[in-house]
């Protein structure tokens, strides 16, 4: 038998629908509106109600049940950590991306501002300095995107002879020198929590690779291409400059083959080398797949493009690395301004995909020949999510090289755990 629809019943169906509670008068007069009726267009209220619910009894409020958005309109409560999160107004770390036009070619992005106020990129960029080395070669015009063929702005051009590297220095040049050199992708920047370390008992140098950071980053095929042969030959002419005395090198990553190729030749001018995580057996020939997947024909020059996947994503996929967002903002800085940074990490993930196997086959050859003369440390993060440390202990044990874990560290070493890298390089170098 049916329910008989009641006045009662009537008002508690229309109570539970989800709409903005509002006020029923028993009152032939239409309500007046209120605040409450105000919303969005899809909010729809039920119609106010008519004398015949006065001998319901005296004036009642609709209960009040909590409103439900669309699916589609409904906010995510998950809260992203720092480090992908896009700050509010109000938080310190606050960032404008979509500002004025400031620097950069503007081929991809439009080169904001970070906000009104000085960011840790400019406070370390002015710590630092503009360092010439490396002859470009050639004299093949302006150089043009890949896509469309458009001239590209001043940040992707090749200077006109000499490339400029950005470096920054701590401690006093009458000190020893160590030559701190970041991996793949990563920046100087990476080694602001050693270098204070290191500053009382060596001047420390550390430099952003071209294309990379502050230094140039010319388009490929208008002056340099990324293969790790010019790389190598690169690094010498930039030590030539900064370091033409004896020196110590710290090389983390997929760098270590190029220094470890340059320090085999120059043996005469090292005092000590550190590597850092450095790829070294069979095992460590191919790219991790975020760093592999710029290589890819034509995704590649599109995800280069993207400054949370060639920056945050790359980073944070290798290890523990936990970043601040002001410190997440300086890796990004490069991909923010102009497109030439993701031309170029498109460009040396590819050298690196072709050339790698052989580059570390041959720094295999140099480190157990018997001309290896050079000191040599390992320092290994042992939550490294790109590089196995199985066989490493095995190789260099077998060379009676040290091997010195870092149990809480991952592949950027010198960003996980920088103060107590520093410590640990003091302590070799010692």
């Amino acid at each position: 038998m049916p329910l008989t629809d009641s006045p009662q019943r009537k008002l508690w169906r229309e109570a539970r629908e989800p709409t903005k509670p509002y006020l029923r008068f028993a009152s032939s007069a239409p309500p007046s509106k209120t605040p409450l009726e105000s919303g969005p267009s899809w909010q729809h209220h039920a119609p106010p109600m008519g004398p015949q619910l006065a001998a319901v009894g005296p004036a009642i409020t609709a209960p009040r049940f909590r409103t439900t958005l669309p699916c589609c309109t409904r906010p995510r409560s998950r809260r992203l950590t720092s480090w992908r999160r896009a700050a509010l107004p109000k938080d310190e770390d606050y960032y404008l991306i979509d500002a004025e036009e400031s620097i950069g070619d503007g081929f991809s992005f439009s080169g904001g501002k970070y906000g009104e106020g000085p960011s840790k990129s400019d406070e370390w960029f002015a710590q630092g300095k503009m360092v010439n080395a490396y002859q470009i070669y050639g004299d093949k015009g302006k150089a043009k995107d890949p896509f469309f063929g458009l001239t590209m702005g001043s940040e992707s051009q090749s200077s006109d002879d000499v490339f400029r590297w950005f470096c920054v220095e701590a401690g006093s040049s009458s000190n020893p020198k160590v030559l701190l050199i970041h991996g793949l992708p990563s920046q100087a920047y990476s080694y602001r929590n050693v270098m204070p370390v290191l500053s009382d008992k060596y001047h420390a140098i550390a430099f952003d690779w071209l294309g990379f950071g502050f230094s140039d980053k010319p388009q490929p095929k208008y002056g340099f291409d990324y293969t790790l042969d010019e790389y190598a030959s690169s690094l010498e002419s930039l030590v030539n400059a900064v370091a033409p005395d004896k020196l110590s090198i710290v090389v983390q990553g997929y760098f270590a083959p190029v220094a470890v190729k340059y320090a085999s030749e120059h043996q005469d001018k090292l005092n000590h080398l550190v590597l850092v995580n450095p790829p070294i057996t069979d095992k460590h020939v191919n790219l991790p797949s975020t760093l592999a997947s710029f290589s890819n024909f034509l995704l590649g020059e599109i995800f280069s493009q993207d400054p949370l996947r060639a920056s945050d994503k790359v980073l944070t996929s290798c290890g523990p690395y936990l970043m601040k967002e002001e410190d997440a903002m300086v890796y990004r800085r490069p991909y923010l301004v102009s497109g030439s940074s993701g031309f170029a990490l498109n460009a040396i993930s590819k050298a690196m995909k072709k050339d790698l196997k052989a580059y570390i086959e041959s720094m295999r050859n140099i480190l157990r020949s018997n001309s290896w003369k050079t000191k040599t440390t390992v320092c290994w993060g042992m939550r490294d999510r790109w590089l196995s440390y199985d066989g490493v202990e095995d190789f260099f044990g077998g060379l009676n090289q040290k091997i010195v874990e870092l149990p809480m560290a991952g592949h950027h070493v010198q960003e996980d755990r920088g103060e107590e890298l520093g410590n640990m390089i003091k302590s070799i170098l010692r």
